[in-house]
């Protein structure tokens, strides 16, 4: 992708990189079926501008990791994404990015490309390959496009801060948010 994740971890030591930051584009987006496909590279950016103009979200609201990481805002890619099976504060509730994934394609290190899921959500039999690829970095596999679910978007929302509870008090008050939608 764009490598706005390079820092987390040991540093690599490979003699090539494999660059797919030109492998980008939504070849499949059905905002009435909830489908989205995107090409590895694909921006998270343009995933989102595309979403929100159908009234549409990520409900596991991954991070940008670039500021954290010294690196500039936006650089995240739909593989990256997937490779390091990212989300933020909902996925107690939401899952990860590994829960929203319906197929994926991709290339073995061995250089062999398959496919594993579909387009729809009772498309698994067998392995659940697009799951058990999440999360591994590339190590495994490299994704070249990956098929996700999408949500509409909450018509409100809000946002709670609690200060200054005991332990005991604010496990009390995560159990009861968790309960509500």
């Amino acid at each position: 992708g764009h490598g706005s994740k390079r820092a987390i971890g040991r540093p690599v030591q490979a003699g090539r990189t494999l660059d797919l930051s030109r492998l980008a584009g939504i070849p499949l987006y059905e905002p009435e079926e909830l489908v989205l496909a995107a090409a590895a590279g694909t921006p998270l950016a343009a995933v989102e501008a595309e979403r929100a103009a159908h009234g549409q979200e990520r409900a596991f609201e991954p991070m940008d990791y670039g500021p954290l990481l010294g690196g500039a805002t936006g650089r995240g890619t739909v593989g990256g994404l997937l490779a390091a099976n990212l989300a933020g504060p909902r996925r107690i509730k939401a899952g990860a990015a590994r829960d929203h994934v319906l197929g994926i394609r991709a290339v073995s290190g061995r250089g062999e490309a398959f496919k594993s899921g579909g387009r729809v959500v009772k498309n698994v039999t067998g392995y659940d390959l697009p799951r058990t690829l999440s999360g591994s970095w590339g190590t495994l596999a490299v994704f070249t496009e990956v098929t996700l679910k999408v949500l509409p978007r909450a018509e409100t929302e809000t946002t709670l801060v609690l200060t200054g509870l005991a332990a005991a008090a604010a496990g009390r008050a995560m159990r009861r948010a968790m309960a509500g939608p």
